[in-house]
């Protein structure tokens, strides 16, 4: 095999991999704004138009989202991710809720069987915090904390595939969550998760997965 000169990896691209990396290891978790074009030109040493190129390239792989007036949110982990985020955009809520029903009831009959101590301290966790933004009435805090105690119930399943599969569909379910939750938080919208969990801890696999069924069932019932 001939072997060609290696050259320079351009400065947009490194500028590139180092935001990519922000937004991967989850420095820069789904939905934060990152810092401003100023701000990055300052932290990364590099002129503006750089920035600009890579905060523009990752906007079209997905990652980012350009809001005029606002600053730049992050919207997917992955490229994968901002894919299914477009691909879906448009999809029907209904056939989505049916999505999220089979992975969440799936894991969650998973997880009473496989769940450690650290999981359902996490899943402990995060329904708390599910609990805390509800009272606080920020819809998107609720969302965002929602979806939180969701990833670690599929996490405490223990399947990789299950994992990565719902993270790629995160913003898609997100969107789900938002539109079912609406523009404010509303009581008679309010379904608590403590049945999940407490057959998970049970180690109920047929009730975890019933429980998590039900969920999105009444949140669709609730909107109707």
């Amino acid at each position: 095999m001939v072997l060609s000169a290696t050259r320079r990896t351009p400065l947009s691209d490194q500028v590139i991999a180092q935001l990519r990396a922000q937004i991967t290891s989850g420095e820069w978790p789904v939905g934060s704004r990152i810092p401003t074009e100023a701000e990055l030109v300052e932290q990364l040493g590099v002129a503006r138009n750089t920035v600009r190129e890579a905060v523009r390239a990752l906007a079209h792989n997905g990652l980012l989202d350009i809001r005029q007036g606002s600053g730049t949110y992050v919207l997917a982990t992955s490229e994968l991710a901002g894919v299914m985020h477009r691909r879906f955009a448009d999809a029907d809520q209904d056939q989505v809720a049916e999505l999220r029903s089979m992975l969440e009831s799936a894991a969650a009959g998973l997880a009473a069987d496989r769940r450690s101590e650290r999981d359902l301290a996490l899943m402990g966790t995060t329904l708390a915090r599910r609990e805390a933004a509800w009272s606080s009435g920020d819809p998107e805090d609720f969302v965002q904390a929602d979806a939180a105690f969701h990833q670690a119930v599929v996490a405490a399943a223990h399947n990789d595939v299950i994992s990565a599969i719902y993270a790629d569909l995160g913003e898609v379910l997100r969107a789900h969550l938002r539109h079912d939750v609406g523009p404010e938080l509303v009581p008679e919208k309010y379904l608590g998760h403590d049945g999940i969990l407490e057959a998970i801890r049970d180690g109920d696999a047929q009730r975890a997965a019933a429980e998590a069924g039900r969920a999105i069932g009444a949140c669709r019932t609730a909107e109707a």
